[in-house]
């Protein structure tokens, strides 16, 4: 008798009654079926991670302009909508940037947009002109009150004084309200700075030249942001007709938005691993 119930059990089942739960006496040979909703397990929503990419210059602002006509403020708007596709692509992050078309937008104002935004990461993205037109390569910047050398210092004033093109300039006091967030900022910000750096440039080594010293930093105002880890990543010089073919090419925008993409990757891994308790 006890394998009819049981029989009757798995006919149940075989009938559509995944959603009955049974309660099998084989002592009494009775059976207490009692339906309920079985829902599956909620799956946990990942939190995306936010970053904010800011093309520089735009607007009345075209930064570096090379001899063939070629624009710092185009190339770099190319390159960050490159980044935030192959960002966005791995459905880990939620991709921000400061300025979508050719249009100036103040330093102050960029900063603002990342921590309005509860940036997690600010990438900042250029490519000067130097005088040296046989310097090239990729250079990440991260923020210090004393440049790494001289030339980072001369970038770092010049990327400073974008806002006078358009007539806006920081006051005594802004800089000094700025100097006294810095002297605030917490060291774990800087660290992890520096951490996505080191993972930037391990990650780009094979897609781009490099120069002798390719981590520098100085005091760019973009970068003083004492809660978001910030870098100003350089990825070539339009001074330089090798770099200018680079930046101007989409196969070489792709494989190195791809490889910072990695390099993002990276950092948050070992950024979570590093939070945790």
């Amino acid at each position: 008798m006890n394998f009819l119930y049981l029989g009757l059990i798995f006919s149940s089942f075989a009938s559509g009654l995944s959603g009955a739960v049974f309660a099998v006496d084989l002592n009494t040979q009775q059976i207490d079926i009692t339906t309920a909703a079985i829902s599956p397990a909620a799956s946990p929503v990942l939190k995306k991670h936010i970053i904010v990419i800011d093309p520089g210059h735009g607007g009345i602002d075209p930064g570096g302009m090379s001899r063939g006509g070629t624009r710092e403020k185009d190339v770099v708007l190319a390159y960050a909508k490159a980044l935030r596709q192959a960002l966005e692509s791995s459905g880990h992050y939620e991709v921000l940037l400061t300025r979508t078309s050719d249009r100036f937008v103040k330093l102050d104002a960029r900063v603002n947009y990342a921590r309005d935004h509860h940036a997690e990461l600010f990438i900042a993205v250029h490519a000067d002109m130097l005088e040296d037109h046989s310097v090239r390569g990729t250079t990440v910047y991260t923020v210090s009150d004393e440049a790494s050398d001289f030339e980072a210092e001369a970038l770092a004033q010049k990327e400073n004084g974008a806002d006078k093109i358009a007539g806006f300039a920081l006051t005594k006091q802004k800089q000094n309200v700025a100097s006294a967030l810095m002297n605030l900022t917490a060291r774990e910000s800087k660290s992890e700075a520096l951490l996505f750096a080191q993972k930037t440039i391990q990650a780009v080594v094979n897609i781009t030249e490099l120069p002798s010293k390719p981590l520098r930093s100085a005091a760019f105002v973009v970068l003083k942001t004492p809660d978001i880890p910030s870098v100003l990543v350089e990825l070539g010089y339009l001074s330089n007709t090798t770099d200018e073919t680079l930046l101007t090419s989409v196969q070489w925008r792709q494989q190195m938005s791809d490889a910072m993409s990695k390099a993002v990757d990276n950092y948050f891994v070992r950024a979570t691993a590093s939070a945790a308790p």
